[in-house]
């Protein structure tokens, strides 16, 4: 044999192939050459495979974080995430055909058990608790199953998640934050059909320690832990960033309407907007607002015996005695269609402007609503612009809520008349479609005014001048949220104003923003 010198580096290969081929035989000799130049080739097919995964993956994360936060690209509500201005009439035309969404990678953890959640409330107070579970469920490392929608309350709407939300989509776009099943497995199913489970009612405005001190060990105890109140269960703030920011990509992004909710929130704009510019008011005027909160300004006594009559109803509703004029100076009424009428005047409102109301049936009727009507002609409603496509709708009151959702993100300008659930989650998903108009009424100072101009201690022009003065800054501007340390029913709701996830316009805003906090 040929002995190969480390310093010369040369060898006898001649020699060397006669003893392979008296070793191995002629016909092998071809396979040891031809596997002496596949094998570097395979190396290098397998190095390009490699790296062209990785760089896929790395593309599809990437574009998975560009969903996240940013309008421009969460192209899944074609009719609501858009701006405001000339182009709003092409929305209509846009196409129903779904966009082409990339599934994000799924987030691989340990299991520590079952979180399911049954929501209370109407549509939008169970929307924001939605978002609240799916961030407490991603922390606590659990599988969560799809929220369970209040069907007990005052409006008894059977309606399920699926017939509201585009449920797939709720799961599939936060698979990499959180598992998420339709339903529990068989074998969990069967644990809880045996009443293993724990339920509770989490305690109110909790920080997320709270959460993992408390819940958490129950879940690892029970394996399955429900929910059964979910409404301001997780604080406003002093949360972590990063449960902020999915809250809101919860909300902004997962939560999408179902394409037969969506479809007719696109022909209600299409039609409004072949009129030109249009404002929601959303006139929380109805008989259960009334009744709950014991606000009768306006109402006859018969109207007044009604509604208390109503109000020791429902147990559930805690307080009982309420003084409605010492409430109504508090600013804690919502505004009358009367009031409504005298307040959009001194705004400065174009009489002739279409005004769609996003409410249910107004109590009273048209004779609480003549005084509007006559301000402003051109008043809409849902139920004359569909007329028969609402038939699937009838008696599901948050599928028609959810309508009415749609059409407000849309309108050129957003007034709410009280501050309820949807005004707030409304506010702040405006703000989130770059600070659309939404005027912030003052109620507590309306009223002041309002008694003032009746009793002729103000001209016209001074009631006028001065309800525009107080709401020059009340226009959903940008603007941090107000902490009230040990008051959180006091203070700023996150989801009016999420500021963590608001991608501000530009500088002058940002400047903006910095100083008022």
């Amino acid at each position: 044999m040929c002995r190969v010198e480390e310093t010369s580096g040369k060898c006898d290969y001649k020699k060397q192939w006669e003893m392979k081929i008296k070793i191995f035989g002629e016909g092998k000799v071809e396979k040891l050459k031809n596997s002496m130049v596949s094998r570097p080739r395979m190396k290098l097919w397998m190095i390009r495979a490699l790296t062209t995964i990785l760089l896929w993956t790395c593309f599809a994360q990437l574009m998975t974080l560009g969903e996240m936060f940013s309008p421009k690209l969460l192209k899944g509500w074609p009719c609501c995430f858009t701006q405001s201005g000339p182009e709003l009439p092409l929305v209509a035309e846009l196409s129903s055909i779904p966009p082409k969404f990339i599934l994000p990678p799924k987030r691989l953890y340990k299991n520590n058990g079952y979180l399911m959640v049954s929501c209370n409330g109407g549509l939008n107070q169970m929307r924001a608790a939605i978002c609240d579970m799916v961030a407490i469920a991603r922390y606590l490392n659990v599988t969560l199953i799809v929220p369970e929608l209040d069907k007990t309350s005052f409006w008894n709407d059977p309606s399920e998640f699926k017939d509201i939300f585009d449920v797939d989509h709720f799961i599939t776009s936060l698979r990499d934050e959180v598992r998420i099943l339709k339903e529990l497995p068989p074998r969990v199913q069967q644990r809880v059909d045996q009443g293993m489970f724990l339920s509770m009612q989490p305690v109110s405005w909790s920080d997320i320690s709270y959460y993992v001190h408390q819940i958490l060990p129950l879940v690892q105890k029970h394996k399955v832990v429900q929910l059964n109140k979910t409404d301001t269960r997780l604080a406003n703030n002093e949360l972590p960033l990063e449960i902020q920011k999915l809250r809101c990509r919860v909300n902004f992004n997962a939560l999408r309407f179902t394409s037969q909710i969506e479809e007719l929130g696109r022909k209600v704009v299409k039609i409004l907007r072949e009129k030109g510019p249009f404002l929601v008011l959303h006139l929380r005027y109805e008989m259960d607002m009334l009744a709950f909160s014991g606000c009768t300004h306006g109402c006859n006594r018969e109207e007044e015996d009604e509604l208390t009559r109503m109000r020791y109803a429902y147990p559930w509703w805690k307080e009982k005695i309420i003084n409605s004029e010492m409430k109504r100076k508090e600013g804690l009424c919502p505004l009358t269609p009367e009031e409504t009428a005298l307040v959009l005047n001194a705004l400065g409102i174009d009489r002739n402007v279409q005004i769609y109301i996003a409410a249910g049936e107004i109590y009273g009727g048209e004779r609480r609503m003549a005084p509007l009507a006559e301000a402003f002609p051109n008043l809409v409603r849902k139920e004359t612009l569909l007329r028969s496509d609402l038939k699937f709708f009838q008696n599901h009151s948050s599928q028609m809520a959810a309508l009415d959702y749609l059409v407000a993100l849309e309108s050129d300008i957003f007034v709410p008349t009280y501050d309820g659930n949807m005004a707030k989650v409304v506010e702040g998903h405006r703000r989130f479609l770059g600070f659309k108009k939404t005027i912030l009424l003052d109620r507590k100072l309306l009223v002041k005014l309002i008694d003032q101009y009746h009793n002729g201690l103000l001209s016209w022009d001074e009631f006028s001048d001065t309800v525009k003065e107080v709401h020059s800054n009340r226009m959903g501007n940008p603007k941090k949220r107000v902490v009230t340390p040990d008051r959180p029913k006091e203070e700023d709701y996150f989801y009016s104003n999420p500021h963590e996830c608001l991608q501000l316009l530009d500088e002058s805003l940002r400047r903006k923003l910095d100083n008022v906090g």
